[in-house]
Order: C-alpha cells, then structure tokens, then sequence
C-alpha cells in the first residue's frame, strides 16, 4: 500500500506538500522526506503525535529515545512502521519541527492506495517555502504576546451576551440549560 500525506502550515498560507510513501516505510522514512522537502536541519529535535480528529495529541513517535516511563509506550521513528499506527485516511498528525515554541506542520494521510508499492518516498506536490525552522527569541515573545491579548470578541463573537454566565455562581447557562 501507499500513503499519501498532505502537509500544511499555520504560519505560511501558500505552503503544502504531497509527499507519497509505502505503508511499511517507517516513521524516520518520512522524517527524513519532510527534511528533504523542507530543507530543515537534521540535528533538531523532531516527533511525530498521531491525533484525534480535533488535533489533540494521542501518541507520539520520536526520533530519539527520551526515557518516557514504562506505563506509556514508547515508539521511535526508526523502529516503528507507519501501518503500525496508522490504518485509515484522513488521519491526523502533527509534525513538531520546534520544540521552544511546539512548532508544527500538519498533516493528513489523505489517500491509501492498495495494491501499489514505492521503494523510495516521493514528494509529489511542492508549492510555497516552508516555514522558518526556528525563531528568535523576539519573535517568540511577540508571538506569546499577541497570542495573550484580550479583545473585544474574547469569547469567539461579538455577539457574546454576560448574561449566558449564571449570575449566582452555580453553573454556566446554554440555551436555557444548565452547566456546572
């Protein structure tokens, strides 16, 4: 089988890549594509999190052993495959290219295609530059800050009404029902 992975950035609008692998290539396989693609350094730190459908991280891969604790499984690029966590399209990871600032492409394996193999990974699609592999100190200041202001449509809309907040402290109101 064949993998197809698209790749997006939250940080640079125009970029993507479609990068094409066999099922059974393993996890540093495509660590090492994406640094083909990317033109990252590769004596950074890097893992993969396969994700939820929201994005949440579940289970992550990683390119060096970091001693994690027996009761949580460790996985690490070069000893897992892809078809070992990986069964079904439209499956969620996340690429952490920048550990300081949890930086990350993500990806979706949008296509399997069955009965065809590759020997060797391929980029097929390549549009944009990708993001900055690492930033300044200044840069991820400015980022923490604008991250941290309040505006007026805190709460997601300007339609947000106080009043939807319980104002006896027993719980929060959502169309007439109660939360706590």
């Amino acid at each position: 089988m064949i993998y197809r992975f698209l790749i997006l950035s939250d940080e640079v609008d125009n970029f993507k890549r479609e990068i094409k692998i066999s099922s059974d290539a393993t996890f540093l396989d495509l660590h090492k594509t994406i640094l083909e693609t990317t033109d990252f350094k590769p004596d950074e730190m890097y893992s993969f999190f396969i994700c939820d459908d929201d994005w949440s991280k579940k289970t992550e891969i990683t390119l060096f052993d970091m001693d994690a604790s027996s009761e949580v499984d460790t996985y690490l690029m070069e000893k897992t495959s892809l078809d070992e966590l990986l069964e079904d399209e439209e499956q969620k990871i996340l690429y952490v290219f920048d550990y300081m600032t949890e930086r990350a492409l993500f990806m979706e394996l949008s296509e399997i295609i069955t009965g065809q193999h590759l020997d060797k990974a391929v980029c097929s699609l390549v549009i944009g530059n990708p993001p900055a592999q690492s930033i300044s100190i200044d840069e991820m200041e400015k980022r923490m800050v604008d991250n941290t202001e309040i505006g007026e449509d805190f709460y997601g809309d300007s339609d947000f009404n106080e009043d939807e907040f319980d104002p006896n402290g027993e719980g929060i109101i959502f169309d007439d029902e109660r939360f706590e």
